[in-house]
């Protein structure tokens, strides 16, 4: 879904003046040689970790909290272990933002309509890929029916289509851990194939958590031509809105697909929004009750596990701090907001701006002009991004 919206935003531009950018040949040359350079580059940077990812499978123990867990075909035992109650510890410190005092998080997407809210923000860890954190709230639902909305994989297949296969390998009935293996596909680049393992827990309230990770398994040996995804670390809490009829899901994500990062980047925040009001759109067309041919399937949800009495406390405490926080320092925060919100509104776009703007437009209407592809039109904005972002050597001579 993410690459139509992009799509449909860079074509936007297309309503210019066709004379708006006669007489600068030499921009639109240097623009599309730079392009190339950074296809090229990607190209070769596919075609090595492809050799490498076939040549070689990492195998760790799955003791290991960080490693990626391999197993052997109908290893009940071994696929027990890859979700742990210490994975469900971790995602909800990770959710409620603890530890994390000295994170720098940056504000990405905050949309909503009369039926989804969503708002997400990133940051960079010291180590692993970039992390989102995202909350969702869908009114007039109920957790029970998010949660098997989330979870049914054949139901995602129908309006998500960027899925091209999603298969159960195996699944645990004693511990609940199940295993899947999902293959997705991107513009211009080879599919991603995913090996994760997921688990559910259920906690007070009609209060639902799950953990995914990847993992490694001899039931779905490697091939040239999908890239394996390495480290997936994904989780997620559904609880009820208090006071009204909605419910919320609060996602931690961090996925290294062997994507140019700004590329990614850039596609997620012009095409994340779009994605999330499809889903909406798809959640309000879903019914368990209608799909009983799902039913019979059984998977995490059927053998979910209830959270520790331990890790509820801890729950507990934490809603209770942000009920007080709220109360007490709401008004203030409001005050603050509007204040920031007068200062955007005021504020005026310098030459500089106006002129790295004018670049970055300049670039994306004359790749546009010529009919390139989606993935060619995320590269050059990103190429423009950054020459915007540095500037010109007459410019920044000046300005020392």
């Amino acid at each position: 879904m993410a690459e139509s919206k992009v799509f449909d935003y860079l074509g936007g531009f297309l309503v210019l003046d066709e004379n708006f950018w006669k007489g600068n040949s030499q921009k639109v040359w240097f623009t599309v040689l730079a392009l190339g350079f950074i296809l090229l580059c990607q190209f070769l940077r596919a075609f090595i970790n492809n050799r490498y990812n076939n040549g070689s499978i990492q195998v760790i123990s799955t003791t290991g909290t960080t490693g990626t867990a391999s197993l052997e075909p109908n290893s009940q035992t071994s696929i027990s272990e890859i979700v742990s109650d210490a994975d469900l510890r971790n995602l909800i410190n990770e959710l409620d933002e603890k530890g994390e005092e000295n994170v720098q998080w940056n504000n990405v997407v905050d949309k909503r309509n009369s039926s989804v809210t969503y708002s997400v923000k990133n940051c960079k860890p010291k180590d692993g890929p970039l992390k989102y954190l995202s909350v969702t709230v869908f009114e007039n639902c109920s957790t029970e029916v998010l949660r098997d909305f989330y979870m049914d994989y054949e139901y995602r297949k129908q309006w998500d289509k960027m899925i091209v296969e999603d298969d159960q390998l195996q699944i645990d009935d004693i511990s609940g851990v199940e295993m899947g293996r999902t293959i997705k596909k991107f513009p211009l680049l080879t599919p991603r194939e995913y090996v994760l393992a997921w688990r559910m827990w259920e906690g007070k309230d009609k209060t639902f958590y799950c953990f995914i990770k990847e993992c490694e398994s001899a039931l779905v040996p490697r091939q040239k031509k999908y890239v394996r995804v390495g480290v997936f670390r994904s989780g997620w809490r559904i609880k009820k809105v208090p006071g009204r009829n909605a419910c919320e899901i609060k996602l931690v994500h961090q996925e290294d697909a062997g994507m140019n990062v700004e590329m990614a980047k850039l596609a997620f925040s012009k095409g994340i929004w779009s994605y999330v009001c499809k889903m909406d759109a798809a959640l309000r067309k879903y019914s368990p009750v209608a799909r009983p041919q799902s039913s019979l399937v059984k998977n995490a949800v059927t053998f979910m596990r209830k959270v520790p009495p331990e890790l509820e406390t801890t729950t507990e405490t934490t809603d209770r701090s942000l009920l007080a926080g709220t109360s007490t320092g709401g008004i203030v925060r409001q005050g603050i907001e509007e204040v920031n919100q007068k200062k955007k509104l005021i504020r005026k776009p310098s030459k500089k701006t106006i002129a790295n703007g004018l670049l970055l437009l300049g670039g994306i209407v004359c790749l546009s002009r010529g009919h390139s592809s989606l993935g060619a039109k995320i590269a050059m904005a990103c190429i423009l991004k950054k020459l915007a972002k540095h500037g010109n050597p007459a410019t920044q001579v000046t300005q020392n």
